[in-house]
């Protein structure tokens, strides 16, 4: 049961019309049984003297129940056909999107803890196997057990030594299968662990060409995807060597309830206690009845498979979304209470206590690692704090709504990420409904109309995934007219211009300009003469505020903010 509610993916219900069909297609299917079974009655009785000549009417009759029965099964089977495999691309479309919806609400603690490698294949793979499963497999067991259960009890009315000689062997296969079950669990999970690591590695790989090509690091040099293909050759080797037994063992022990029924058959029949017709009738079900068996035991390790992979996307289903019912202010402070946050064991914040004012721009200062950008993930809630409590308008964010929330927000990152799309449906993301004019006038507040312009389609041009296609400042002033678009009242910059050269600085820095205007800002700049005008300048070091002031008054105590100005003006005519 453990093992369908896997694969199902927790929803056992939509079960319920592919069972139903594949039962009925099943008992259909046991018609050609009965008809077998008849016919070899009329023969024997035509030929050992009960009736005196060959009942050729009864025989026509059958073949007409055939022909009905062929009708029968084609409507039939089209119906568990169109429920089993309907039913399942249907759930497997469903579970993605639905896995897709759930992964955007998880925070980004958790989803930084997960490999990506795994997260795309339980998407891809896991779901695909799972909709094999499905759509193969459960309805082949159903068969498989549906057919013996039902031929077991008719046959008990014909000879109940028989019916228990044909299906002695079969619990102790079951067994058989049963006890590798544990094992298969390890072995399976150790070869999907392998699977993904070798998937990662082979995206390193590609993507890390060109650094390979650089400094020569090709061939057998580059052992990481070797090994890694390595030790899944060797998991799928150790899978089947250790599990291939036990499917072989059972497969044999449900074929011997064949000869059982026969030995026992032959010493009946030599007693006369069971007529040649009885025999002939055991002979003719068990020779139909042992085949799906077979061929369900040898897809029965396979379909425990598939289950472990329905498993892990029902573990990653059951993961806690971010909480919060409250609907988010219009507007109102940024507030840190006391809050302390920490990657696993790692503390990088510890007691911080700081206001954003509402409407003001606040900037962020401090050396690399001194935890700017963890404290600006806080201000958007991609993270909650280990300790304390961030607070907008002194409610606390863990309790406000996470869509209100990010519909109060816009952020800029430095590394921007553009979608394979055009540029029109790009910037669109910052407000979906938005209008081709309100994209225009995003664009062109952005400072990136006329470049869009110049490009072959203008609007409609695709940009490559991940926005391959356009330049750095290009892209930085897309992501700010994707902000603006969406207007929201908090706008986070998280160093929009530490990496552009000094004609596209100037062009995003007009552009953030207009972005910023009237609203909440928090800026992390490395450039500090572009945040000199900053109503507040909050300076970090080791995950503490150790200064804040305008410009001005930190220059005054000349104290870290000091020594980080100083360095930079020292700087500013180096030449290589």
């Amino acid at each position: 049961m453990n093992a369908i509610t896997n694969i199902t993916i927790g929803q056992t219900g939509r079960l319920k019309e592919p069972v139903g069909y594949t039962a009925l297609a099943n008992l259909v299917n046991i018609v050609p049984f009965c008809l077998s079974i008849e016919a070899v009655n009329i023969l024997f009785r035509a030929y050992d003297g009960t009736d005196a000549t060959l009942d050729t009417d009864r025989l026509w009759m059958l073949v007409g129940f055939l022909f009905l029965y062929l009708i029968i099964m084609v409507f039939a089977e089209r119906a568990s056909y169109r429920a089993n495999f309907r039913g399942a691309y249907a759930m497997s479309s469903a579970g993605r999107l639905a896995l897709a919806e759930h992964l955007r609400k998880l925070s980004l603690g958790y989803l930084s803890r997960r490999d990506p490698g795994d997260l795309s294949s339980m998407l891809i793979t896991d779901f695909t196997m799972a909709e094999t499963g499905i759509s193969h497999h459960l309805p082949q067991l159903m068969g498989a057990l549906v057919m013996p259960v039902l031929a077991f009890l008719g046959l008990l009315w014909v000879d109940w030594r028989m019916a228990l000689a044909m299906f002695m062997s079969l619990p102790l296969a079951a067994l058989v299968l049963w006890l590798s079950t544990k094992a298969q669990k390890r072995l399976s999970t150790r070869q999907i662990e392998a699977k993904i690591n070798a998937g990662n590695r082979l995206e390193e790989y590609l993507q890390g060409i060109r650094t390979m090509k650089a400094y020569n690091l090709v061939g057998d040099r580059f052992t990481r995807l070797r090994d890694a293909l390595a030790g899944l050759r060797r998991a799928c080797i150790r899978q089947e060597a250790l599990l291939g037994p036990f499917v072989l063992l059972s497969i044999t022990l449900v074929r011997a309830g064949l000869t059982l029924m026969i030995l026992c058959g032959a010493y009946l029949l030599t007693g006369g206690e069971l007529s040649l017709l009885s025999f002939v009738m055991f002979l003719v079900v068990g020779s139909r009845v042992f085949d799906p068996l077979t061929a369900a035991l040898t897809n029965f390790a396979e379909f425990r498979y598939y289950s472990i992979a329905g498993g892990r996307i029902l573990s990653l289903m059951q993961e806690p979304e971010m909480e919060g019912e409250t609907p988010a202010p219009d507007g109102g402070d940024i507030e840190f209470r006391h809050v302390a946050f920490a990657y696993q064991d790692q503390e990088v914040l510890h007691d911080v206590n700081l206001t954003f004012r509402q409407g003001s721009l606040t900037a962020l200062v401090g050396p690399s690692g001194s935890g700017k950008s963890t404290l600006m993930k806080l201000c958007a809630r991609f993270y909650d704090p280990t300790r304390g409590k961030v607070c907008l308008g002194g409610v606390d964010m863990a309790t406000l709504e996470p869509e209100s929330l990010m519909s109060r927000v816009s952020m800029v990152f430095q590394d921007v990420y553009l979608f394979q799309d055009t540029i029109r449906n790009n910037i669109r993301f910052g407000r979906p409904d938005a209008t081709d004019e309100d994209v225009r006038e995003a664009a062109r507040k952005a400072q990136c109309h006329d470049f869009i312009m110049r490009l072959p389609l203008g609007y409609d041009t695709q940009v490559g995934e991940g926005g391959c296609t356009l330049s750095g400042g290009e892209r930085q002033r897309l992501s700010i007219a994707r902000a603006i678009l969406k207007d929201a009242p908090i706008v986070l910059l998280d160093e929009a211009t530490a990496s552009l050269d000094p004609e596209n600085e100037v062009e995003v820095q007009r552009a953030i300009n207009t972005l910023i205007a009237g609203r909440t800002v928090v800026v992390i700049a490395h450039r500090l003469k572009t945040i000199r005008g900053a109503d507040n300048i909050v300076v970090l070091s080791e995950g503490h505020v150790v200064e804040q002031g305008r410009h001005e008054e930190l220059l005054a105590r000349g104290g870290l903010y000091h020594t980080l100005w100083t360095l930079q003006e020292r700087t500013q005519g180096w030449q290589v």
